[in-house]
């Protein structure tokens, strides 16, 4: 299916090694996913998304984009579609406002479901949808949970209330389409999947919905540590609960220096504005996210 990718950091940084350069870069991996790619990064809170229905690894204009792109938040999707048409329209990222969304996954039986998930999305939301996508679809049902906890205009949009939001959003389709799938390889097309990253340019969050998603707080060694001004003990070891210098989600590890884990099935991954990361486990883990102050 496809392949999504997600960065936050304290700094501006380049990303064109993850996208294009990394052996196992976002572009090798749209020869498998070649129906359309997507990259959003913020200039000045602002996100600019670049979009385009042609296979990323065969596109100079992904290169292009790849190269140039130097921001504290990129958001990026390569796509093998299983849902929708190949437009524009139904590529991802996803965006209102400030937000934006990457999906891997399928929403089992959209099309019989679709009219009843859109007529929980409030109108004023509902009249922004363009495509015909399940991706698209659960973008807005989250957003309609979002702006009934806080003001979706608000930079610093609590991660705490955009956890609980989306649970609400990933709970709603599960009941419609069925509980997530924990098969990774299972059939696409009649299964649940719900793997995403969402963000404002500030806050993000990311979910392990069934299909694969790793996670990366900081590098074995860091390459830049006597010279970057940013440099701090927690780049180079594992945060459960706290600060950090990045955060970096990938559908596949990318290598290099990053340590990478895996996210577990229904575990979700954030950081809020200031840059303090909280994990929130999955409900059926019996754990529960509590807010370390450092």
């Amino acid at each position: 299916m496809c392949r999504i990718f997600g960065f936050r950091s304290v700094m501006q940084s380049q990303v064109h090694r993850s996208l294009v350069s990394a052996d196992n870069a976002l572009m090798q991996q749209s020869e498998h996913n070649p129906d359309g790619w997507g990259v959003a990064y913020y200039v000045g809170g602002a996100p600019h998304v670049v979009k385009s229905v042609a296979t990323a690894v065969s596109d100079e204009m992904f290169r292009h984009v790849s190269g140039v792109v130097t921001s504290e938040t990129v958001v990026a999707h390569v796509r093998k579609a299983t849902q929708g048409q190949l437009t524009v329209f139904d590529t991802h990222p996803f965006q209102y406002g400030s937000w934006v969304m990457v999906h891997n996954g399928n929403i089992a039986n959209f099309a019989a479901i679709r009219d009843e998930m859109l007529d929980r999305v409030p109108p004023v939301l509902r009249r922004f949808i363009l495509g015909h996508t399940d991706s698209e679809a659960l973008f807005y049902l989250m957003l309609g949970k979002m702006a009934e906890r806080c003001d979706l205009e608000r930079r610093g949009y609590p991660l705490e209330e955009l956890a609980a939001a989306a649970r609400e959003a990933i709970d709603l389709v599960s009941e419609l389409a069925g509980e997530l799938c924990e098969d990774d390889s299972a059939d696409p097309l009649t299964n649940n999947f719900l793997t995403f990253v969402i963000t404002n340019g500030q806050t993000m969050l990311a979910h392990q919905g069934g299909k694969i998603l790793h996670c990366s707080t900081h590098k074995k060694h860091c390459p830049e540590r006597d010279t970057c001004p940013y440099w701090a003990d927690e780049c180079e070891r594992k945060v459960e609960d706290g600060f950090v210098s990045h955060l970096v989600f990938s559908s596949e590890p990318l290598l290099g220096d990053n340590v990478w884990e895996p996210m577990r099935l229904g575990e979700m991954i954030g950081v809020d504005w200031r840059m303090q990361m909280q994990r929130f486990p999955s409900p059926s883990s019996g754990g529960r996210a509590s807010l370390s102050v450092v």
